[in-house]
């Protein structure tokens, strides 16, 4: 993806193409992201100039409500558009579409508190942790006192309101809910040091005994599942593993897009006696497997976010996409390395794009929803599982085929 001589103009960038993002809007946030990349990474944080691109595209509002502004808009949509700011950061495009992500489960919240999210702007940035951890909620007059540690926070330095599952107690059975609070509230300690995404600033976030009143709650299954949603769209309706994993592998599909054609350009230069790196022994089949592993990554991804916005929902799609995201990822994360370990000096650079998008995607492949180790095993329960129709439920409820 090239990026504009001339900045797009501010129609250009809240113009929609046919995908849902404004064109321009994506190549301005990639240039940007991209430009501003070695410095991430350095400071493990996005830039300022990186998050106002991000915003101009939307991210932020793409699963928002249309009541508030928002796109109220697809997987299908929201999948290629995070590749696409990848081919500039990965970091960029993980913490884009997490706030995309994070918007989908604050739509669950009662009416007063969205009002208190987005009547300011449809652009507000949220950051998110649903682990539990060690944090408990405990009932008081009004609401909540809630208090805790929860790690890690992707982008939670750039967060307007921050999303923190806790156990609760003291009022009735146990359950874990899912608390909005004030980012200004939180305190953030430095913690993040990763070897990958070192530019999503995915610090802790403490909390000592906040007040959290009672319509900034909302129980955390009731969110997984997707019951109880602000609207009928299929955004909000959605269970979240339905493409939860889809979202966390798009930043690794562009990620392992740009290094593929970065690889390709350094193999394709004539050296001494007008050789190619590409004409040695073995290196057309890495770079041809790299490349079927890539496109093979992007069409899984792309059939899975289309299942995910249209398809009847049960047990067997779950499972079926769960294990084409990690699948995905897993390819992904193989090509690049394959190709990383071909690469020669060409790759030593430690300050290196390729090389610091290798160690962004086998840092997301590695990623808890990402395993395909446990993909697989949720697979094969749902395989032989009779389908809702075959045990008397309506046609609402078919699955689809495997």
């Amino acid at each position: 993806m090239s990026a504009p001589t001339v900045p797009p103009s501010a129609a250009e960038l809240r113009t929609p193409d046919p995908s849902g993002f404004a064109r321009q809007a994506l190549l301005h946030a990639a240039a940007a992201a991209g430009r501003d990349a070695p410095e991430a990474d350095s400071a493990r944080c996005l830039s300022a100039a990186t998050v106002a691109a991000l915003d101009d595209a939307g991210f932020a509002r793409h699963f928002v409500p249309r009541r508030w502004g928002g796109r109220q808009g697809t997987f299908s949509e929201v999948v290629p558009a995070a590749a696409a700011i990848a081919d500039g950061c990965t970091s960029a495009a993980w913490c884009a579409v997490l706030w995309a992500a994070h918007g989908r489960l604050a739509s669950f919240l009662p009416g007063a508190a969205q009002q208190e999210i987005w009547a300011p702007s449809p652009d507000t940035r949220i950051a998110a942790a649903l682990a539990p951890a060690a944090s408990r909620a405990r009932a008081v007059q009004g609401g909540w006192s809630l208090e805790g540690e929860w790690a890690p926070v992707s982008g939670v330095r750039h967060a307007q309101w921050v999303l923190l599952a806790s156990p609760t107690h003291d009022a009735g059975p146990s359950q874990t809910r899912l608390f909005a609070v004030p980012g200004e509230s939180v305190t953030v300690r430095d913690t993040w040091n990763s070897t990958g995404l070192r530019g999503t600033g995915s610090h802790t976030v403490t909390l000592r005994d906040m007040f959290v009143p009672e319509h900034r709650a909302v129980g955390l299954d009731t969110v997984l599942a997707g019951e109880d949603a602000a609207s009928s769209a299929r955004c909000h309706t959605a269970p979240a593993h339905l493409a939860g994993g889809l979202m966390f592998a798009a930043p690794a599909l562009g990620a392992a897009r740009a290094v593929r054609d970065s690889w390709t350009a350094w193999a394709a230069q004539r050296g001494a006696g007008d050789l190619r790196p590409l004409d040695h022994p073995g290196m057309p089949e890495r770079l041809s497997r790299a490349s079927v592993d890539i496109d093979s990554a992007e069409l899984l991804l792309r059939r899975a976010a289309g299942r995910a916005d249209t398809a009847d929902v049960d047990g067997a799609l779950v499972a079926a996409n769960r294990r084409d995201a990690a699948f995905s990822a897993d390819r992904l994360s193989d090509a690049v390395d394959r190709l990383f370990r071909a690469g020669g000096t060409h790759v030593s650079d430690a300050d290196g794009a390729l090389q610091r998008r290798w160690r962004d995607v086998l840092t997301i492949a590695s990623h808890a929803a990402l395993r395909p180790e446990t993909a697989a095993v949720v697979y094969a329960h749902s395989v032989g599982e009779p389908r809702a129709e075959d045990a008397g439920g309506g046609p609402e409820a078919t699955g689809v085929r495997r």
